[in-house]
């Protein structure tokens, strides 16, 4: 196994020093690994800890990611509940008896999909984040690249003999024991949570606010419950009572259950006792309950200032801390190492422009605070809002009751079916993307209209001979091509002078000629352009018909800001089609 623990094992120096080692310290570490890269990972926990299992939604997107590191179906082999038990989410008045009734369903939550997934292409996965974690671990151990240290932690951060943010950085990590050993890293990652050492080295702080109300959340035992159920199966049961509030889903499928209560007091202590007589109530009979753990928190939405100064970032719970109603949480958290990674990359590799770096935070911020904006208004719609001492009565009164639950919860629509969310964040205000002037779809949490817009996602398609149109893109850049659009000319031809000066600047450039779709379409007809620049990440960086205004977007995506206004025409000509 590649984690080291003893003290003199720890490396001296590091090109990149990632502070943290949960979902999003070992994704990007992983990440890097998959571009040449070697990174140093400090995480304090010598240990996955699976009672306490916090995310249990891994998105359409953060599946896709886990593809791209060939990651996805050993994730998928892992999961304890299959993709085939359900794909719903189910409001209900309770789990049992003759009062357990339905009272809305939010059918392939989370992207939840049996069969092949039309928008990306993987599906969602409900699997709990420690089981993601001994993925990410375990892959890390594998991976020469990837110099992974646990129980040790980063404890303080200076200068060492360069400026505070550009680095070098000295960096002090501390086990248990107290011994101490310092790192000195070029490039310092602060993926080491909410209460980050990293980010207040930068002397930054997280911005927003708390809940009023706090939740339990509750693993559990129970051996009776699964027959005891008289609803469809569902990934999610949330109950609407007057008593308890809350949420119950299964773990797996050998009696391991979760349950999140909402809207306790913060200051009640609750006891095992108190924690087994609230899963009680919320299932709505007395069944077997053999409390695991018990887990109080409160949601946070939290955000910082900035991602990065100098050689120093934050992803991750270091930058933003978001409510779970979602499920977008540490999904956010992935997308952060993605866009990061490449771009690290780029600048030891030597081929990234000044503003590529700084984009970091310039993109990934305004997702987050989205993200969180989203999150939060779902908070303010939790169970117990939806509470009505007649939901479970039997007769026209109850019928009501549930008629009137049933069209309240329509807005818990953008927490189970958010796909504008997971795939329409765009980066179309960066610097490294070229608009076209064109207009851009409406942000909307629920409706994702694909679109290759600058900025935008590259809209994915499956193709007449089965693949994935995301199999077509190398670990670089990509000249996306559209086979109608070429007009019979050799894309060697049309492309010469494009990877002619990749190969001058060191920019890695993959040409891939596409289409039709499997449908018959022309991707020309979807994405408005005969040819697509698609970034490392997978977002579209420019689209046209021109090859010359392709190698001149190329700069512009690399980092390198446009010295002129010609230069700034050439990439804009001919940019869509007419």
């Amino acid at each position: 196994m590649n984690a080291f623990q003893r003290a003199a094992d720890i490396p001296a120096q590091a090109q990149v020093l990632i502070a943290g080692g949960g979902p999003s310290g070992l994704f990007l570490a992983l990440d890097l690994a998959s571009r040449g890269i070697a990174s140093t990972v400090i995480e304090p926990r010598t240990a996955v800890d699976h009672t306490r299992p916090r995310a249990k939604t891994t998105n359409a997107r953060t599946m896709t990611h886990l593809s791209r590191l060939g990651l996805a179906d050993l994730l998928r082999d892992e999961a304890p509940l299959p993709l085939e038990y359900g794909q719903d989410v189910i409001f209900c008045t309770g789990l049992t008896g003759p009062s357990a009734h339905e009272l809305r369903r939010f059918r392939n939550a989370f992207q939840l999909v049996a069969g092949r997934y039309g928008p990306q292409p993987e599906c969602g996965q409900q699997v709990p984040q420690p089981v993601l974690e001994d993925v990410l671990r375990s892959a890390a151990a594998d991976n020469p690249l990837v110099t992974f240290v646990t129980g040790w932690a980063v404890t303080d951060v200076s200068p060492a003999g360069g400026d505070a943010a550009t680095g070098p950085h000295a960096v002090v990590v501390t086990d248990s024991s107290g011994a101490r050993r310092t790192i000195t890293a070029r490039f310092l990652i602060g993926a080491d949570g909410g209460s980050s050492t990293v980010r207040r080295s930068l002397a930054l702080r997280l911005e927003g606010g708390s809940a009023a109300l706090s939740n339990v959340s509750i693993l559990f035992r129970s051996q009776s419950l699964a027959s005891a159920i008289a609803l469809d199966p569902a990934v999610q049961y949330w109950v609407v009572g007057s008593k308890t509030s809350g949420m119950v889903g299964p773990m797996d499928l050998a009696g391991t259950w979760w349950a999140i209560v909402q809207g306790v007091d913060p200051a009640v202590n609750v006891t095992t006792e108190d924690a087994a007589a609230m899963v009680r109530s919320l299932v709505g009979s007395e069944v077997d309950i053999d409390v695991v753990a018990t887990d109080p928190w409160t949601a946070r939405m939290l955000l910082a200032p900035e991602y990065s100064r100098g050689t120093i970032f934050l992803v991750g719970d270091a930058a933003h801390l978001n409510p779970p109603w979602g499920g977008h949480g540490f999904n956010t958290c992935i997308g952060d190492a993605a866009n990061l990674a490449w771009k690290l990359a780029a600048a030891i590799n030597g081929w990234a422009g000044p503003e590529l770096l700084p984009s970091y935070g310039e993109e990934r911020r305004p997702v987050a605070a989205r993200t969180i904006r989203d999150a939060a208004e779902n908070g303010k719609a939790l169970a117990y809002h939806f509470a009505d001492p007649h939901l479970a009565a039997a007769g026209p009164r109850g019928d009501a009751a549930r008629q009137a639950a049933n069209a309240a919860l329509a807005v818990k629509r953008s927490e189970f079916d958010s796909l504008g969310l997971v795939l329409g964040y765009s980066y179309a205000d960066s610097s490294l993307v070229v608009p076209d002037g064109l207009p851009v779809p409406a942000e909307d949490p629920v409706h994702y209209v694909p679109s290759a817009t600058p900025g935008a996602l590259l809209p994915h398609a499956w193709l007449a001979d089965g693949a994935s149109l995301y199999s077509h893109l190398g670990t670089g850049f990509t000249l996306l091509a559209d086979a109608g659009a070429l007009g019979g000319v050799p894309a060697s031809e049309v492309f010469r002078p494009v990877l002619a000066a990749a190969a001058r600047t060191g920019v890695p450039v993959t040409v891939a000629v596409v289409g039709p779709s499997d449908d018959g379409a022309q991707l020309s007809a979807v994405w408005g352009a005969g040819i697509l620049l698609v970034r490392p990440d997978q977002h579209v960086a420019w689209r046209g018909n021109s090859a010359a205004a392709a190698g001149a977007a190329l700069s512009a995506a690399a980092g390198w800001s446009p010295t002129s206004l010609e230069t700034t025409r050439s990439i804009r000509a001919d940019a869509v089609l007419p």
